[in-house]
């Protein structure tokens, strides 16, 4: 269970989901019983009828940037840039930041770009390990420019070729009903299935709602790169637990009531801020926990997410919650169900009432 080609498997291109639905709740919803091994098939509207009032639903209320910039460099090629620090940094020349630069050649140390179409003027101060470190020549925030000129960091297996899909503003729709907190460079896709409706109905019946943060940095597009997955390092990525989310999910815990979390990002934070004896500590910093089958879960009881790519983190991740051959079992249903994959696709609930340990597939 530890080596990457365990985690792989077959999907058509054509299910790889370029535009979300019309109306996000409208999804298709894979109902998965860890326990029974059992597999059901909804809509994502039918999660009112799948909670229960005492639930607590953790969602990640970040926000997503959009920190996309293109431009041209001083020589005329084209470039995009994705910036990886924000807010970034404010000094007397400018707002410094790092970013990744997808450009023909490399970028030569005080070389001269230009962002959008009013041509904001960048100098590049210095390569880095991961990209480039510029400033930006402006006397306003970073967030005033990308709004302006900005745009979302779709993932690269959304195929835009310039183009916006019909009908689709990705501004809109890469973003959950609730996000709140700016810094994020991808979302947590998980959340976009929710309307504000969906989420008021799920009030109304007595399910608590509380909030983390998790900023998903460019990270989260990064491929394992080892055979053996436990030799892998994942991205640190800023967050933060409050004092009302720690104690409302405590509380549960202590009441017997079920922990659902919505999104890989969620169970990341409230795993990563728990204790040994399964106690929550509310606080912030940099969450690293990259979580594989072996691990034994604390916190949650059920989690909703989308389905992800072959070989990813992510996949290792609900693998470990729910057992890999399980997991993959349900992969290869979905796809026969033709069932659509990953940001912009279908989603999956899976409860487990076990410790998740039990159910790693060997």
């Amino acid at each position: 269970m530890y080596a990457l080609s365990d985690y792989d498997y077959t999907l058509p291109a054509e299910l790889i989901a370029q535009a979300p639905l019309a109306r996000r709740d409208h999804s298709r919803l894979m109902v998965l019983d860890a326990d029974g091994r059992t597999i059901r098939h909804h809509r994502f509207s039918d999660l009112d009828s799948l909670l229960h009032a005492g639930d607590v639903l953790v969602i990640n209320d970040t926000r997503v940037v959009p920190a996309k910039l293109s431009g041209t460099k001083d020589t005329g090629g084209r470039l995009e840039a994705l910036i990886l620090d924000y807010p970034g940094e404010i000094t007397p020349q400018g707002i410094v930041c790092e970013c990744l630069a997808n450009v023909s050649k490399p970028l030569r140390k005080g070389a001269t770009v230009f962002f959008g179409p009013e041509k904001t003027r960048a100098t590049v101060l210095e390569r880095t390990a991961v990209g480039y470190r510029l400033v930006l020549h402006v006397t306003h925030t970073l967030d005033a420019l990308l709004e302006r000129i900005g745009e979302v960091p779709l993932p690269p297996y959304i195929k835009r070729n310039g183009r916006r899909a019909i009908g689709c503003d990705d501004r809109r729709s890469y973003q959950t009903v609730y996000a709140k907190r700016h810094g994020a460079v991808a979302a947590p896709t998980a959340g976009l299935h929710f309307t504000a409706e969906l989420v008021d109905m799920l009030k109304a019946k007595g399910v608590e709602i509380v909030s983390v943060t998790l900023h998903v940095g460019y990270g989260t597009f990064s491929p394992v790169r080892v055979g053996d997955i436990r030799k892998h390092s994942i991205h640190a990525e800023p967050y933060e637990l409050t004092k009302h989310a720690a104690a409302t999910v405590n509380a549960a815990k202590a009441q017997g009531r079920r922990v659902i979390a919505v999104g890989t990002t969620s169970v990341r934070v409230l795993e990563h801020a728990s204790h040994a004896s399964g106690v929550l500590r509310h606080g912030s910093g940099l969450c690293d926990l990259f979580i594989y089958p072996g691990y034994r879960f604390k916190i949650i009881d059920g989690l909703i997410t989308n389905f992800h790519l072959p070989r990813s983190t992510l996949l290792m991740l609900v693998s470990a919650f729910a057992g890999r051959d399980f997991i993959l079992k349900a992969y290869k249903e979905a796809v026969s169900k033709r069932y659509r994959f990953y940001s912009y696709g279908d989603a999956m609930c899976i409860f487990a009432k076990k410790s998740p340990r039990q159910h790693a597939s060997s």
